[in-house]
C-alpha cells in the first residue's frame, strides 16, 4: 500500500489543484510534496537491501489483450530515483515561492512527480513507455507558458518535437521485444530470444529515446536553449531529474535487452558518444557568459560521464566478467548531480535576479554582502567539481574506476571532465562573487532571505552528508548493478 500511497498522492494533489484558485495553492503543493517526502523515507527505512523487488501492487491486475499488467515495485535503484525525485520536488517548489505563480503552475510540477514516480516503479515494458509520455505533457506547459524569452515557444517546441520522436523509436523496440516475449512484463521482456542482428536495431532505438533526454553528443541541441528560456522550476525538474530517465532506462532496458549489440561495435560507439560529449560540453561551458547556459552545458558533461560509465562497466562485464563499478557509480552519481545541479539553478535565479541579467561578465562582488550565501554557493560548486568528502566524489570515482578498467585513453578523455569543470565553475563563482560590480549596486545588496537560506541549506546539507557517508546509496545501487550485469552475461 506504500507504493501506491507515493504513487497516487502526487496526482491527487495535482488534480485539487488545478480545481483550485485560491492563493494558498503553493502551501498545498508543498505540503503534498513533504508528505511524499516522508512516505518515500518510510519506504527506505523499512526497504531491505538484497531483498530483490519488494512493496509489489497489481501484477494480477493485467490487460491480457495488449499483454499488459499493472506491475509496480521498487527494487535499489527505484528506490534511489524516488529519494532523489521526493527529496527535490519540495525543494524546488519551495524555490518559487517568491515568484507569483497560479495553482496551475504547482498542479504541472505534482503532475510531473506523479509521472517520474510512475515511470521509476513501473515493472511493465508498456507502463513505463507511457509514463515516458506522461511526464513530457506538464514539462511542456511548464516551459511553455512559464518559460522567458521571445523564441521560447519555438525552443519549447524543438524539445518536444525531439524527446516524442526519440519516444516513438523506444516504443516501436517495445513492441517488438514483446512479440519475441508474449508479454510486456519486466521479467518476460528480460527472458525474450533476440537475434544479434535485431538486437543492434533494438539498441539504437532505445539509445535514441535515451540519448535525447540525457543528452548526449549530437542530440543534445534542444537542450542549453530550453534549460535558458525555461523557468527555474522548469529547468531544474529538467536537469535534476527528468534526464535522469534517460540512465535509469539504459540500465533497465537497454543493457539487459541487447546484450549482443551493447558488447559489440554499437557498445563502443554509444561509449565514444558520451565521451565526445564530456569534452564538447566542458569547453563550451567554460567559454560561456550567461549562467543558465553555462550551468546546461555542464550538466551535459557530466550526465555524458554517467553513460560512459555505464557503457563501459557493461562491455567489461561481457568480456571480462561482472564489474558493478560503472553502474554503481552511476546510480550514485545520478542523485549527486540532480542535487548539485538543483543547487547550480537556484544559484542563477538568485544572481539573475539580483543583477538583472544571466550575463557573468555584468555580476560581481557580491560574497562582501551576501556571506552565507557565499558559503552555500561555494559548496554547491566544490561539489560540481567532485572535491573528496562531496556527494558527487564517490560516483565520479567509480565511473572513472570502470572506464579505466576497460581503456586507459579512453579514461584520459573522459577524465577531462574533472579539470574542465574546475574551470569553468571557479569561473562562474568567481565572477558572480568576486568580480568588480557596481559599488552603488553593492551597498544596497544584503544576503539572502531566511527561506532562501533554508532551501539552499538544505541542499548543501545534502551534498556534504552523503559525501562523507556514501556508503547507503552505494548499497542501494549494488544489487541491481549485479542482476542488471548477470542478466547481460547470462544471455
Amino acid at each position: 500500500m506504500l507504493t501506491l500511497a507515493i504513487l497516487l498522492l502526487p496526482i491527487i494533489g495535482s488534480g485539487l489543484l488545478f480545481a483550485s484558485r485560491g492563493s494558498n495553492s503553493k502551501y498545498l503543493a508543498l505540503s503534498v510534496a513533504i508528505v511524499e517526502f516522508i512516505l518515500t523515507a518510510f519506504l527506505w527505512y523499512g526497504f531491505k537491501a538484497g531483498s530483490g523487488v519488494q512493496y509489489e501492487i497489481g501484477q494480477g491486475l493485467s490487460f491480457s489483450h495488449v499483454g499488459s499488467t499493472l506491475h509496480f515495485g521498487i527494487d535499489g535503484l527505484s528506490l534511489l530515483m524516488l529519494l532523489l525525485t521526493n527529496t527535490l520536488t519540495p525543494i524546488i517548489i519551495f524555490s518559487a515561492f517568491k515568484d507569483e505563480r497560479p495553482s496551475g503552475f504547482y498542479a504541472l510540477i505534482l503532475l510531473m512527480q506523479f509521472g517520474l514516480v510512475g515511470l521509476f516503479t513501473s515493472l511493465d515494458g508498456l507502463l513505463f513507455y507511457i509514463f515516458w509520455e506522461v511526464t513530457l505533457v506538464p514539462i511542456w506547459f511548464i516551459c511553455g507558458l512559464f518559460g522567458t524569452g521571445e523564441n521560447r515557444l519555438k525552443v519549447n517546441f524543438k524539445f518536444f518535437i525531439y524527446t516524442f520522436l526519440g519516444s516513438l523509436f523506444m516504443l516501436v523496440a517495445l513492441i517488438y521485444v514483446y512479440l519475441q516475449a508474449g508479454s510486456f512484463d519486466l521479467q518476460a521482456l528480460y527472458s525474450a530470444e533476440i537475434s544479434p542482428e535485431a538486437q543492434t536495431v533494438i539498441f539504437w532505438m532505445f539509445f535514441l529515446a535515451f540519448a535525447i533526454k540525457l543528452p548526449i553528443f549530437p542530440f543534445h541541441t534542444w537542450q542549453a536553449d530550453t534549460y535558458a528560456m525555461a523557468p527555474t522550476q522548469g529547468s531544474m525538474l529538467l536537469a535534476g531529474i527528468m534526464l535522469k530517465m534517460g540512465v535509469f532506462g539504459m540500465i533497465k532496458y537497454l543493457l539487459p535487452l541487447t546484450p549482443e549489440a551493447v558488447g559489440g561495435i554499437s557498445g563502443f560507439v554509444a561509449l565514444g558518444l558520451s565521451v565526445i560529449g564530456i569534452v564538447y560540453a566542458s569547453l563550451i561551458a567554460v567559454v560561456q557568459k550567461d549562467i543558465k547556459r553555462l550551468i546546461a552545458f555542464s550538466s551535459m558533461a557530466h550526465v555524458g560521464l554517467i553513460a560512459a560509465g555505464i557503457f563501459s562497466g557493461a562491455i567489461v562485464t561481457l568480456h571480462n566478467g561482472i564489474d558493478t563499478t560503472g553502474i554503481e557509480g552511476a546510480s550514485v552519481q545520478m542523485l549527486a548531480h540532480g542535487v548539485n545541479v538543483v543547487g547550480f539553478f537556484y544559484v542563477a535565479d538568485i544572481l539573475t535576479k539580483r543583477f538583472g541579467t544571466r550575463d557573468l561578465t555584468k555580476m560581481g562582488g557580491l560574497a562582501s554582502k551576501a556571506p552565507v550565501f557565499a558559503v552555500l554557493f561555494m559548496i554547491i560548486s566544490i561539489a560540481t567539481m567532485a572535491v573528496p568528502l562531496t556527494n558527487a566524489f564517490i560516483g565520479e570515482f567509480l565511473l572513472l574506476k570502470s572506464i579505466f578498467t576497460l581503456s586507459t585513453w579512453v579514461v584520459i578523455f573522459a577524465g577531462l571532465t574533472l579539470i574542465l569543470s574546475a574551470v569553468y565553475t571557479t569561473k562562474m563563482y568567481g565572477m558572480s562573487m568576486f568580480g568588480k560590480g557596481d559599488k552603488e549596486f553593492l551597498e544596497k545588496q544584503q544576503d539572502i532571505s531566511i527561506g532562501t537560506k533554508t532551501g539552499l541549506g538544505i541542499l548543501a546539507c545534502l551534498i556534504l552528508v552523503f559525501g562523507i557517508y556514501p556508503q547507503p546509496l552505494i548499497s542501494l545501487s549494488s544489487e541491481t548493478a549485479t542482476q542488471i550485469l548477470t542478466l547481460l552475461s547470462l544471455k
